[in-house]
């Protein structure tokens, strides 16, 4: 809500760690959480690849992880991350020389599990590789991969497995001098991940790369994912998110971004307040969300609307919005801007209308934030 105050109890106090780059991107050390996806493409198919990180730069991705299990899709790399407008991240599990040509075909950073690499030689290849080439490094440690000796250790995979993992690999990384590194311990199960980074944040002050994997479709993955990040995001963990998805990479990244448009920690584009509707209402509420949701995807400039079906809840809700709607039967509804009733509108006129207040409304903040940056 751009023309409303920041709420004290509203802030969230997020955990203090060192930042390091992924490509031109900051992350940790207090900069914005950024969002991420990866590509479900063959990753030796520049074009369609190429094709479906420019689509999820589009609807907000700040990183884009690609998976490199050959040589095709390391040579294919080079030309992706140069045409890409957004740092590449290469997924790398096990072979070290798929982690050295990806650095070199230019990727930003690397995905990997030092202990999944090979023995000291290979991983002293590796970071060579990232640091030559300016790579930073992800240790990205799953609860589905856990080594066999924390497995024998533990019985099971559990938070305690999952952290001393991370950090095993931390000690490599830093024994080596290197320290542009982030971490995540993923799971499927929410009370596992959540424990796991729970405890990681206490042990580390790397930065934090959040995700629920393996989360399912894009109704239950969304739920599980909302629960799990937006709970340890509200204690102030995690520096970096991607939501885990079976969908489109472009829903993981509206996902995350609604996550935390949700918490306060990052706004993108119209935040929509509607009601769910009801035997009050003063025209069709969830039609008119859904054709407003896909007028507005163009707009980026951080706003909110509120479309509430009567009088019950509307006013005030539209007195918190920058722009807003409120049913008001006969065929109208009242429109209010800025917080302030403004005019009445017939419904069949009201989503053209909405749209173009919308337009206005984004162009004014966007003409006020460039006026105050050139008054700084």
């Amino acid at each position: 809500m751009s023309h409303n105050p920041i709420r004290p109890w509203r802030n969230i106090d997020r955990r203090k760690s060192r930042q390091i780059m992924v490509g031109n991107v900051p992350v940790g050390g207090g900069a914005p959480i950024t969002v991420q996806t990866m590509t479900n493409t063959d990753s030796s198919d520049v074009k369609a690849t190429l094709d479906q990180v420019i689509r999820a730069a589009e609807a907000g991705a700040d990183i884009v992880r690609i998976s490199e299990p050959d040589q095709a899709a390391t040579r294919a790399l080079k030309e992706i991350a140069r045409e890409s407008p957004v740092p590449i991240v290469a997924d790398i599990h096990f072979h070290y020389k798929r982690a050295i040509e990806a650095a070199e075909a230019g990727a930003a950073c690397l995905r990997i599990n030092p202990g999944n690499i090979g023995d000291e030689s290979r991983v002293k290849e590796v970071i060579k590789a990232a640091r030559d080439h300016g790579c930073s490094i992800r240790i990205g440690v799953n609860a589905g991969s856990l080594e066999k000796h924390l497995l024998d250790k533990y019985g099971e995979p559990c938070p305690d497995a999952m952290v001393e993992s991370g950090l095993d690999h931390i000690k490599i990384l830093q024994d080596l001098d290197f320290h542009e590194f982030k971490i995540s311990v993923k799971a499927s199960d929410v009370f596992m991940a959540a424990a796991a980074y729970q405890m990681l944040a206490e042990a580390t002050d790397a930065p934090i790369h959040l995700g629920i994997t393996e989360a399912g479709g894009l109704t239950s993955g969304t739920i599980k994912s909302a629960i799990g990040l937006g709970n340890l995001l509200w204690m102030g963990i995690g520096d970096t998110i991607r939501v885990s998805l079976s969908a489109d990479p472009v829903e993981e990244v509206k996902v995350g971004y609604e996550i935390l448009k949700s918490l306060g920690l990052r706004h993108r584009g119209v935040n929509i307040i509607s009601c769910p509707s009801c035997a009050r209402q003063g025209f069709d509420v969830i039609r008119t969300v859904e054709a407003l949701e896909q007028r507005l995807e163009h707009i980026k400039t951080p706003m909110s609307l509120s479309i509430i079906g009567c009088v019950v809840n509307g006013p005030g809700e539209a007195l918190m919005t920058d722009v807003g709607f409120t049913g008001g039967g006969a065929g109208s509804g009242m429109v209010y801007l800025a917080g302030k009733q403004s005019h009445k509108m017939s419904n069949d006129q009201m989503v053209d209308h909405i749209v173009e207040e919308v337009e206005k409304r984004a162009e004014a903040i966007e003409a006020g934030n460039v006026a105050a940056q050139a008054a700084e």
